[in-house]
């Protein structure tokens, strides 16, 4: 009797940074368990989501395309995933295999499961704090054991709701990375946050009233990393114990990072800087991913669905990806190598931009609430951090990264025969009227609310 063919098992993590798992090399012991699943396998140390926040990232993710593909770059993205593209639970379930997706019911990224189930990933409980992984593993785990015992290889992909806001780890990880007092008055980090009108509400509603401290929030953030691995742990655990270790590709990985105290973006994920764009991707299959393997070439979102394809078997498509297959990388052959690309936000504000190794170029398509320049330039070798802008020190190497940036539009436009989706959505806000006019019109306008209001927002409604 011909084997079955392997499995997935997907985790694919809403808001997680990758500086802050130990395992690519944090200060603080934040995953444990995900950074044992990257020793069993490989880990890619410089993975990036190009288009921000999660409607484009999770659109690439599990298509394979890049924004221009796709046509999505919006949060608020309006109507379904366009029927120009595949989905990865499409192309498996015409391969026969089963597909589960465990909280992500309704995002246009979502098509093509054969079963949704949700969980609680949002507000606290009575205890004030919110075990978002632990009701994740309360549906997912008695789902893998029923998939586990179906004669069809399985996709069930997990998005985990942990580390993204509210920041509400349970006990004992709300404390497990912070000593000090989150209500000393003699600190004030915490006032431009408060003063910050379009998120002011939301945090307020779950950040403790009376803190003073941004590193107790930070700390949250960590804590709720950790809190989640273990979860993770739970669910390998389950893995193991029904013997699919051998026959199932894990991958861990994330729709974008997270900013938390950096470039007045607080503890959110918009704007186009490292802490956001880049993103964990790890890779553990024994016997067909190698072991112990760090890969320091840079790789997109859009590579994970060709590659993940490849791993288990299915080689012959016909969609013509933009991400590249990694598989024949992992197997020890040449691929070529990318060197920049295209960045992309419609989240609270409207910006693209060239990411280069050494410079990164950030355009402004309509004024922001945060009353940044129109033009941003950072050299990440000589500021890693982006915290000096040398646009008007440097205007020859913004009129460079603008041509090219402008090259490449012009050549994925021809490409997909539609106009370049940054362009064209200029609803991307949900307020009507087109794009801002002004920074005070943007911040005016632009308003989180409370905990309910940014839940429906993630849900589309």
């Amino acid at each position: 009797m011909p084997k079955k063919p392997p499995n997935i098992l997907f985790f694919g993590v809403d808001s997680l940074r990758r500086d802050h798992l130990s395992g690519y090399g944090y200060r603080r012991l934040t995953s444990p368990q995900i950074d044992r699943c990257a020793r069993d396998g490989t880990l890619f140390l410089n993975h990036f989501s190009p288009s921000i926040p999660t409607t484009p990232a999770y659109a690439s993710m599990l298509t394979g395309m890049d924004c221009f593909g796709t046509d999505v770059v919006a949060l608020r993205h309006q109507g379904g995933l366009g029927g120009h593209v595949q989905t990865l639970a499409e192309v498996l379930g015409e391969h026969g295999y089963n597909t589960t997706c465990v909280g992500f019911t309704g995002n246009p990224s979502s098509r093509g499961f054969q079963k949704y189930l949700d969980y609680s990933g949002w507000g606290a409980n009575a205890t004030g704090r919110s075990p978002k992984a632990e009701n994740l593993n309360a549906v997912a785990i008695p789902e893998l054991r029923r998939l586990a015992a179906e004669d069809q290889p399985f996709l069930l992909f997990l998005r985990h709701m942990d580390p993204h806001s509210p920041y509400l780890p349970p006990p004992p990880f709300e404390r497990a990375f912070y000593g000090g007092d989150e209500f000393d008055p003699a600190k004030k980090t915490m006032e431009p946050v408060y003063a910050f009108k379009p998120f002011a509400d939301y945090l307020r509603s779950w950040i403790p009233e009376g803190c003073t401290d941004h590193e107790y929030v930070e700390a949250q953030y960590d804590g709720a990393v950790a809190y989640m691995d273990a979860c993770i742990g739970n669910l390998l655990t389950a893995l193991a114990a029904l013997g699919l270790e051998e026959d199932t590709l894990v991958v861990i990985t994330a729709d974008h990072g997270e900013t938390l105290y950096e470039h007045d973006c607080y503890f959110d994920h918009h704007g186009l800087y490292e802490c956001t764009l880049v993103v964990p991707l790890i890779l553990r299959f024994p016997g067909r991913v190698p072991t112990d393997r760090r890969i320091a070439d840079m790789t997109l979102i859009s590579d994970i669905m060709p590659t993940v394809l490849d791993l288990v078997g299915i080689r012959r498509t016909k969609i013509p990806f933009t991400g590249r297959n990694l598989g024949p990388w992992l197997r020890g052959r040449e691929q070529p190598r990318i060197t920049e690309f295209y960045i992309t936000e419609a989240t609270w504000m409207r910006k693209h931009g060239w990411r280069t190794p050494e410079w990164k170029l950030i355009h402004a398509l309509e004024p922001d609430f945060h009353f940044k320049p129109e033009v941003e330039l950072y050299n990440l070798i000589k500021d890693p951090l982006e915290l000096h802008n040398v646009a008007e020190q440097e205007p020859g190497v913004v009129a460079m990264l603008e041509a090219r940036m402008q090259a490449w539009i012009a050549r994925r436009e021809k490409e997909t025969g539609r106009t370049n989706p940054m362009y064209t959505n200029l609803n991307w806000h949900g307020h009507g009227g087109g794009p801002f006019q002004t920074s005070q019109q943007a911040y005016d306008t632009m308003h989180i609310g409370g905990a309910r209001q940014a839940q429906a927002l993630q849900a589309k409604r």
